[in-house]
């Protein structure tokens, strides 16, 4: 069995963006310039007017450079024109994805069984585009609208899995007052209904709805999501205000799963789950 632990290390503090192929090969130009120009990053830093620590950032590309940067590191560097050319096709890593999110996202892609409870919104796999523009919109601070249509972009590539994978199982498990939040009009709600029950259809996707009445259960500490990788390790994750963690510990993520098929057992069957569904879109 593959151990993935490496995976995990130091990801809980993550909160920059991951670096992209073009940031660590800016930052190496960057290292290249300076080290034939004999600066250290501290002597370097007083060129630029940064500090020797933001230095090392742009270097190890962890950090976008801003302009001034790259004028003044040309100047300190000789005028080659190399930092200028290169900084043109800088690019941040996964810029539609929460830092805390990605190391989750990239096992997503190679899961090949995933299971998703909510009890906040309707999960982003599940997402139509009017009910994701309208959680993307509501977010504090604002984002730009460059940054919500990149939002939009990699929401709606993510759930391509649905029918791109089809051998892959996907379980989902959601409360039913969240499909009775009114997060917009009533035109945008149904496109929202018949987005979810089109996207449940398919025979790997299986969607059960906890209802109003059913009580307490097995998941009421939060969220939670599962998958297991195709060398059969299993990991969770959780996610809260402005922080994700993913989960794993082994006896942690045993017990998220046992949580998670005994709730299946509380929810309402995919049948009635989906018969719930068009009754409440009936109802607008």
């Amino acid at each position: 069995m593959t151990d993935n632990s490496d995976e995990l290390t130091g990801y809980e503090e993550e909160r920059e963006p991951d670096p992209s192929d073009s940031l660590r090969t800016f930052g190496a130009v960057v290292q290249a310039l300076r080290e034939h120009a004999g600066l250290s990053r501290a002597e370097f830093g007083e060129r630029v007017r940064f500090s020797k620590h933001t230095v090392e950032s742009v270097e190890l590309g962890r950090r976008m450079p801003d302009e001034s940067f790259v004028e003044l590191g040309e100047e300190a560097t000789g005028n080659t024109g190399a930092l200028r050319r290169s900084a043109k096709f800088l690019t941040r890593g996964e810029a539609g994805l929460a830092a805390w999110f990605r190391r989750w996202a990239k096992l997503e892609k190679i899961a090949v069984s995933l299971c998703t409870y909510e009890c906040r919104l309707v999960p982003g796999l599940l997402q139509s585009e009017g009910c994701a523009r309208a959680v993307f919109e509501g977010t504090i601070p604002v984002a730009p609208d460059v940054r919500l249509e990149a939002l939009l972009a990699v929401r709606q590539e993510r759930q391509k899995m649905l029918y791109e994978r089809p051998t892959v199982p996907f379980s989902f498990i959601i409360e039913e007052h969240v499909f009775r939040r009114r997060f917009a009009g009533e035109e945008q709600i149904r496109g929202m209904f018949d987005h979810v029950l089109e996207h449940s259809a398919p025979r790997n996707v299986t969607l059960q709805i906890v209802p109003l009445e059913g009580g307490l259960h097995a998941c009421l500490d939060g969220p939670v999501r599962l998958l297991e990788t195709p060398e059969g390790r299993r990991f969770g994750y959780s996610e809260g205000q402005q922080n994700g963690r993913l989960i794993g510990d082994v006896k942690e993520v045993s017990l998220l799963q046992q949580r998670y098929d005994t709730l299946r057992s509380q929810a309402l069957n995919p049948e009635d789950s989906r018969g719930l569904l068009a009754r409440l879109r009936g109802e607008l």
